[in-house]
């Protein structure tokens, strides 16, 4: 147990959040596949504002869980949906197809591999604006700006907004596609283990973007890398075989896990 407490105390210290203030609710989510029971009996709060963090090893079920909060699960056949998920008023699971893109676009997505769209840096942002119903090419133009300085990309493509979003390196297409996102002014972040695919000086920079945007901007993060939730996470989502084995603020769930199965899981470290 020495080990965990020493470990969890040499992480930054966190600002601090009211936990009480919820930006989504949970309530007996099953997630089914076929003859699978992926997600089982899922009751969680995620805080509003911070960087929550979904722990656990591969296969847990983070990745679904995730998908269910802005219905991707709809997209795979054979999968079936039980329980609630509230968005402010909202039934996340009770919206109808017609309504999904405006849901999708209260959650910004940022996929394990970046996907820009196929066009220039610029448009890939003057895209969300447009859907945004923004048209005038000067307020574009502002914006196009600042949510690419709200990545730390600008200074990096300003010479080059016409350019082809496909000559970035995987790193600026990440940060582009974070940019993308919040262009439509999402009011929640999701991020499917954004890093996995980029070197460690990109993945830094991400980390980066995240702990700025934690302060307007309530984050999931997926993510398997216990290091890099020790590093990030103001709260923690512990998940093992498809069921949420514990949940609280990082210091806490680090320093005094509750269960077995948590215990080992920091002391292996994976």
């Amino acid at each position: 147990m020495n080990t965990i407490i020493n470990n969890a105390q040499s992480t930054p210290v966190k600002t601090e959040y009211n936990f009480s203030k919820h930006a989504l609710k949970i309530e007996q989510l099953n997630v089914y596949h076929e003859q699978s029971h992926i997600l089982k009996n899922v009751n969680l709060s995620i805080p509003s504002k911070g960087i929550t963090v979904f722990l656990g090893p591969s296969g847990c079920g983070k990745t679904t869980l995730l998908k269910s909060l802005n219905r991707l699960t709809d997209l795979h056949a054979g999968m079936r949906v039980t329980g609630s998920i509230r968005l402010g008023e909202q039934d996340i699971l009770a919206t109808k197809n017609a309504d999904l893109a405006r849901l999708r676009q209260k959650m910004g997505l940022l996929s394990q591999r970046p996907f820009p769209l196929p066009m220039s840096i610029f448009d890939n942002i003057a895209f969300g604006l447009r859907i945004q119903g923004v048209y005038n090419k000067t307020e574009i133009a502002g914006k196009v700006e600042y949510h690419l300085k709200q990545v730390a990309l600008w200074d990096e493509v300003k010479d080059r907004l016409k350019s082809p979003a496909s000559r970035l390196s995987i790193g600026q297409q990440q940060r582009l596609c974070l940019a993308r996102g919040l262009a439509v002014n999402p009011e929640m972040i999701l991020a499917d283990e954004p890093t996995s695919a980029l070197d460690p000086i990109s993945s830094r920079k991400i980390e980066e973007q995240f702990e700025e945007l934690k302060k307007d901007y309530s984050i999931i993060l997926v993510t398997h890398m216990l290091r890099q939730a020790k590093r990030l996470a103001d709260y923690v989502v512990f998940m093992y075989f498809g069921e949420v084995i514990e949940q609280g603020p990082a210091d806490e769930v680090f320093t005094h896990p509750k269960t077995r199965t948590l215990q080992e899981y920091l002391l292996v470290g994976h």
